[in-house]
């Protein structure tokens, strides 16, 4: 038997491949397959099943594509409905893969199809259990918002509680934990940067397991602060229900290099975002007008799927030379399948062009002490979280997530500052306020981290799980 992890850090999630005696089972598979394909045929075994753990919401799932392409079954637990051929397995179905068994056991909550997989091995003993969005390692899933109905938040929450306690929590203490997500997951409130666990260590630690905790006290917990979902995740939703493109095809027909002529002619007739995924230190010297920035090497994927509302929108990007397939497959990966095309050559093909371009003002953080002084105003991007934990005095709270919200409260005529926590998010908020007409806006390099470095008057460090 073996089981493999295949983490993949710039969504947080966690597929799963599985084989024995020449059976393969894959568990949430991403967008792109070849990969899952690659390992059967290396271990000259066969793809037979592919484990859904429920409609996610923060990617497309690769299901679809890899059943077309292997003639692997797809598996979906009780009350799932798709648009596509699928096996929707009763509680407690068995499944045969080689020398092991896999259990499908309904654990509605986070969605009312969830479920995890129960992994016995060749002598019939529990050995690791699949647990999608019910379980992570720190936390549990959010009871999802993104799928709207007549079952109410608490609802979920409480279907959540009674799947715990009933089909999780009563497995053995050795069951290994293998989520779907980690840490920066949108999934979950507070998930551990640790991929895998055990049920005994999660009902030490999870906040969500206490032995004591009454089904009231975890509704409210589990609910307690939840931020509003990304405006993408009942799109994404819809898509791993209906079906999608292969994302061979997507690649194809969006890796399309772009003069500089090309490129503007596109942006003016189709009303494409021009998308700029380099370093926040190339875009902060020199970028098309109007440009969104969203580097490559940051929390990507998500950030995109949570700043562009609309997966359908066209895109025209700017990337490193030589990362284009990349950024598509990545953007994809989240739904985002109209790419128009790239700039040829990247940014300096424009310059080279003579087209305008813009600029961004950087500061450090000890020239930002200077300007607290004067009482110009300083804005942090950060999560509410971050904020409520520790924060420069003087600032005011405007996270990234929710910048729209707070769109006029930022000064029409004068100077001011934005910071996160490293440089990379209050460039993204300044490249979105630069768009909207505010060209006095300044950004401070190395963010909050280069912040706690000087005497800039900040408050006190408060862990805010401990703030009421």
């Amino acid at each position: 038997m073996k089981i493999e992890q295949i983490y993949t850090g710039c969504l947080a999630q966690g597929a799963y491949y599985i084989e024995s005696n020449g059976e393969v089972a894959i568990i949430d598979p991403l967008r792109e397959v070849q990969n899952y394909i690659d390992k059967a045929q290396s271990d000259n075994a066969k793809i037979k099943y592919i484990f859904e753990t429920h409609f996610h919401a923060d990617f497309v799932s690769g299901h679809v594509t890899l059943a077309e392409k292997t003639g692997a079954k797809i598996v979906y637990g009780p009350t799932a409905k798709t648009n596509f051929d699928a096996i929707i397995a009763e509680d407690n179905q068995v499944f045969q893969l080689g020398d092991i068994t896999i259990t499908a056991l309904h654990t509605p909550g986070h969605t009312m199809e969830s479920t995890c997989y129960l992994l016995k091995d060749k002598e019939g003993k529990d050995h690791a259990i699949f647990s999608g969005d019910t379980l992570f390692l720190g936390d549990v899933g959010r009871p999802d918002l993104a799928q709207k109905g007549d079952i109410t938040e608490a609802d979920l929450a409480g279907f959540l509680y009674d799947s715990l306690r009933t089909k999780v929590m009563t497995l053995a203490d050795d069951v290994i934990v293998y989520p779907a997500h980690g840490a920066g997951s949108a999934c979950g409130k507070n998930l551990s940067k640790e991929t895998v666990g055990t049920i005994g260590n999660q009902k030490e630690t999870n906040y969500a397991l206490r032995a004591d905790m009454t089904k009231e006290e975890f509704i409210k917990e589990v609910t307690d602060g939840l931020l509003p979902p990304p405006a993408y995740f009942p799109l994404n939703v819809k898509l791993n229900k209906e079906g999608y493109k292969d994302i061979d095809d997507v690649i194809e027909t969006s890796t399309k290099p772009l003069s500089a002529k090309e490129f503007e002619f596109i942006a003016n007739e189709t009303g494409a975002i021009i998308l700029d995924v380099r370093h926040q230190t190339e875009f902060i010297k020199g970028f098309i007008p109007q440009s969104i920035f969203i580097g490559i090497d940051g929390g990507f994927a998500p950030w995109v799927g949570a700043l562009i509302k609309d997966i359908n929108q066209p895109i025209l990007l700017v990337s490193p030379e030589g990362r284009e397939e990349e950024v598509i497959t990545r953007l994809s990966r989240v739904g985002f399948d109209n790419v128009l095309g790239y700039l040829d050559g990247s940014f300096e093909t424009w310059q080279k062009a003579g087209n305008e371009i813009d600029t961004l003002e950087s500061i450090s953080a000890e020239t930002l002490s200077g300007k607290i002084e004067n009482n110009e105003p300083v804005f942090d991007v950060r999560k509410p979280g971050e904020y409520t934990s520790e924060h420069i005095k003087v600032a005011e709270s405007t996270p990234l997530d929710f910048l729209n919200d707070h769109i006029t409260e930022f000064p029409k005529k004068d100077k001011f500052y934005i910071h996160c926590a490293g440089g990379y998010r209050s460039v993204i908020a300044a490249s979105i306020l630069k768009a909207r007409g505010f060209h006095n806006v300044v950004d401070v390099a190395g963010g909050y981290g280069a912040i706690k470095k000087t005497d800039i008057d900040r408050t006190a460090a408060v862990c805010p799980s401990t703030l009421k």
